[in-house]
């Protein structure tokens, strides 16, 4: 049996000010546009067959009090960490600083291991960028 990871939710206060940090810092392209019930979900991937992200806002086919507590923990800062891989960390790391995307870290070697940096997202998701091994 194969199995993989085919896309991963991304919580956001506002999609259409989160895309550009996904698709012009990060370097994602946008696959999907869907409209639905006055929300929007928005899937992002890599150009290649790798897992997907898809955007949208607390309340997004969400019930009212699901909705409130997704926000909360969104505006806590206290909701899961995204993790991308790149190989070209230091010229990612450069853009992403260059576009106004607030630096948590720059790129250094971790104890455990990579070289990595973190970034905070337009809706103040933790973003971390590995290195390549």
């Amino acid at each position: 049996m194969a199995i993989s990871l085919q896309y991963t939710n991304v919580t956001v206060t506002d999609v259409d000010e989160s895309i550009p940090f996904y698709r012009d810092g990060l370097g994602l392209e946008v696959r999907n546009d869907v409209a639905s019930g006055g929300f929007r979900w928005v899937t992002l991937g890599d150009g290649g067959s790798g897992p997907e992200i898809v955007l949208s806002v607390p309340h997004a086919g969400r019930s009212q009090a699901d909705g409130d507590a997704l926000q909360e923990l969104l505006t806590k800062g206290s909701l899961p960490i995204l993790v991308f891989r790149t190989d070209e960390l230091d010229g990612l790391f450069q853009r992403l600083e260059a576009s106004g995307a607030e630096v948590l870290q720059e790129p250094r070697k971790q104890p455990w291991g990579p070289r990595d940096c973190a970034f905070r997202d337009p809706s103040g998701n933790t973003i971390r960028i590995a290195e390549s091994a």
